[in-house]
């Protein structure tokens, strides 16, 4: 499996940023995709996360903010964030929970792309 970002930058605060991940399963089940940042010093964190079954998940700080999706076709995930606050500064890294085996997952990490909001 392999992920690829793009879509990071510099943005004003205010405005809006997306970031897209190419998702390379090669023959591997995905049963998850998401969105995580990380800023020096703290443990990454889950900002959206979608479900094979379509069910998403959001952090607080961006909930309502915010909208994870997935193109099935070009196989990418997506992260639409909009109102960015210097608080959405960070790396962004895709992700994506694969089933190897029964009852057996592994996380696979992109790359991370870095947003940085200006206020």
């Amino acid at each position: 499996v392999q992920l690829v970002e793009s879509g990071g930058g510099l943005v004003q605060a205010g405005g809006s940023l997306r970031l897209s991940c190419a998702v390379h399963e090669n023959g591997v089940p995905i049963i998850e995709r998401g969105w995580f940042r990380q800023v020096p010093g703290a443990q990454r964190e889950m900002v959206a996360t979608i479900h094979s079954s379509g069910t998403t998940t959001y952090s607080d700080s961006v909930k309502g903010r915010s909208t994870i999706s997935r193109d099935y076709a070009a196989r990418t995930v997506s992260l639409q964030m909009n109102k960015l606050v210097p608080g959405d500064s960070g790396v962004y890294y895709c992700k994506a929970v694969a089933i190897i085996d029964i009852g057996k997952r592994r996380d696979y990490w992109g790359q991370g792309t870095q947003v940085t909001v200006a206020s």
